[in-house]
């Protein structure tokens, strides 16, 4: 131990600016990988849950960015045409979230009501921790109990049975929803568009929307609908008229897209990114072996005549490596309780926040992917431990010994 505080003293800290560069290019290396790792991580969950949309004759509709829309032009009776139009002519999946609504519950978060025919329903796959699925053959004529899933962090208020009395913001009237099952912790949704990002269900109310729903629903959710529908099974000439009677009939120009579609948009950057990830991550590697075997080399070139005693009175290469790795290894574990501390405090963060849509749960405030990354930062330490340290060593007996004797 007392040789080990010499060396780390008098070679590694002998110099205080260029350890501290090491320590910070160390932190901002482990940084990067963590980041870099989980919108890898996050990107394969998003592909898992869209491929059930990745089939041929399925179209997920966007609004054209460079088509202004006269809102104002847009009436009940417009939007239930298209509505009609659909019905008769499409298997369709419709899916609205966002609508806010404050209702009693132990972390006193915002609500957020997401709405969802059966077939969307259908492609989500939702995994329940309680209760049962959901069913679309309720009645909205104010009399009748509406099942509903929730959250994670309802459960607690709102147990499996219970039932809730809310003004529907997308009905414009009070209903009462009956709590059927409760989603699994963490459960999430995945932009069609950015696989990475995600929201999470843990503070949400999941709807069923069928005919008749739609039939009672507010211009905005039917609208909102039309933006983000996906139509299954169809061709590419049925699209086309679909795209057609619905400009011509609410002066709104959708364009239609494949999942696949989809997947090469994100793709051509998110390639870039990683690319650009990568070559940072390389550059930072050189700098810190760089910089760790030239700070090392000068801190021996100061205490050779030391270090040429301890060779001589049983000093070995091989103890000298297992210190110059316990060094690092006390490095990298600094580091890395610094990036979980980082992303404990983002994920508290949101908590702190109110933040319904990113509230999640996990051991120590980090979820499964956060674990994940931080086991890619240990790989990562481990690789840039070995190269640095075999480096240094390989560049230390070059050091003539006979110089420290001489000394």
């Amino acid at each position: 131990m007392k040789l080990f505080k010499f060396f780390v003293s008098k070679i590694f800290l002998r110099r205080i600016v260029p350890a501290i560069g090491i320590i910070l290019l160390i932190c901002l290396s482990n940084y990067t990988t963590f980041i870099a790792a989980r919108t890898v991580f996050s990107t394969y969950q998003g592909y898992q849950e869209t491929r059930a949309l990745n089939q041929d004759g399925n179209y997920i509709a966007n609004l054209d960015p460079n088509n202004p829309v006269d809102f104002g032009a847009i009436d009940a009776d417009k939007t239930k045409a298209v509505y009609d139009y659909l019905s008769s002519n499409f298997d369709y999946a419709f899916y609205v979230d966002g609508f806010m609504v404050s209702i009693p519950n132990r972390d006193d978060m915002e609500i957020s009501l997401c709405y969802m025919n059966e077939a969307y329903y259908q492609l989500s796959q939702f995994h329940l921790s309680q209760g049962t699925g959901l069913t679309f053959d309720s009645h909205f004529d104010g009399n009748n109990e509406i099942p509903i899933l929730i959250g994670k962090g309802l459960s607690k208020t709102y147990p499996v049975g219970s039932t809730i009395d809310l003004e529907v913001p997308a009905l414009g009237q009070e209903i009462t929803l009956r709590v059927q099952g409760v989603l699994e912790q963490n459960a999430y949704h995945s932009n069609y568009y950015t696989l990475n990002s995600k929201s999470y269900y843990n503070f949400s109310i999941i709807l069923p929307v069928n005919e008749e729903f739609l039939d009672h629903a507010t211009l905005d959710l039917r609208v909102n609908g039309l933006m983000n529908i996906v139509i299954l099974q169809t061709t590419e000439d049925k699209i086309s008229d679909l795209r057609a009677f619905i400009q011509d009939t609410l002066g709104m120009k959708l364009n239609f897209f494949s999942q696949q579609d989809n997947y090469e948009y994100f793709n051509e950057y998110y390639f870039h990114s990683l690319k650009i990830v990568a070559v940072t991550s390389v550059i930072l590697l050189l700098l810190i072996t760089c910089l760790s075997v030239w700070n090392a080399l000068v801190g021996i070139r100061l205490m050779l005549k030391d270090l040429t005693i301890n060779l001589l009175v049983g000093l070995s290469y091989s103890k000298l490596r297992k210190m110059f790795y316990s060094y690092f290894g006390i490095l990298f574990l600094i580091n890395l309780v610094i990036v979980f501390a980082i992303t404990a405090f983002n994920r508290y963060g949101c908590w702190l926040r109110k933040d319904t849509t990113f509230a999640t749960y996990g051991l120590f405030g980090l979820i499964g992917i956060d674990w994940l990354s931080l086991l890619a930062v240990v790989f990562t330490d481990i690789v840039i431990g070995v190269v640095v340290v075999e480096c240094m060593l390989w560049r230390i007996k070059k050091v003539p010994i006979s110089l420290g004797v001489l000394q």
